[in-house]
């Protein structure tokens, strides 16, 4: 999709959407407008996808269940028309090699001096704490050579909380913070430095939510299988 079309569609999708939602946003200064950067954020709620690439001052692209591809009806054209406007990459979350080719497209992407979207809790959290993350947020820098923003969600588990169809009007916070470079973890043996990037990720967000920590990774939900998307 070309800036001209994406600038379009935000004009009319942004505003609608601000004020059903009265989100509060700071730091998008500390956004670089150009070059390849990962957004990491926190996870509350399917509706994460659409209040990030809103706010954002330049267009991002998320990972996305297939699934948001394919539904029917009303609801499902609307979410498909959101996803593709927004160049969302598909997934298959229940295949094998879901994490594999979710990190490649994602590489993708950066390397295309694009922003990328990623939760490294790698599926919403659905107790409101905030979940170990996972290395593919620092993986991903490290191996693009990319700084990540941190993001700090709140109130978006209130627009659309789990098991509900459809959003509903709540006030939405939105932060984003200082970049984090990857390059003081370049010299550790590859494991340290990804898990301690991502330890460094993990702790901007929870400074900018103020959510309980969880000590392990958060999983799919029972009826799920497969790799979360989240990477």
């Amino acid at each position: 999709m070309s800036r001209a079309a994406y600038r379009a569609s935000h004009l009319v999708v942004a505003p609608l959407a601000k004020a059903v939602w009265r989100p509060t946003v700071t730091g998008t200064e500390k956004v670089p407008r150009s070059g390849g950067v990962i957004l990491a954020s926190n996870h509350l709620s399917f509706i994460d996808s659409f209040a990030i690439p809103i706010v954002a001052p330049r267009p991002v692209s998320f990972l996305a269940k297939s699934d948001y591809f394919t539904g029917t009806g009303l609801g499902g054209a609307v979410r498909r028309g959101f996803f593709e406007t927004i160049e969302a990459i598909p997934v298959d979350r229940h295949s094998s090699r879901a994490a594999q080719e979710s990190l490649d497209s994602a590489l993708e992407v950066l390397k295309r001096g694009r922003a990328f979207g990623i939760y490294p809790e790698g599926t919403r959290s659905r107790d409101g704490r905030l979940y170990k993350g996972r290395t593919g947020v620092a993986w991903l820098a490290l191996t693009a050579d990319v700084p990540v923003v941190p993001v700090g969600l709140v109130g978006t588990d209130q627009v659309q909380p789990v098991g509900s169809s459809f959003p509903r009007p709540a006030k939405v916070r939105v932060a984003f913070g200082d970049p984090i470079s990857p390059e003081p973890y370049r010299e550790m043996p590859a494991g340290k430095a990804r898990r301690l990037l991502t330890d460094a990720v993990m702790d901007a967000i929870a400074e900018l939510t103020g959510q309980e920590r969880a000590d392990g990774h958060n999983e799919l939900p029972p009826e799920s299988t497969g790799a979360a998307v989240g990477i």
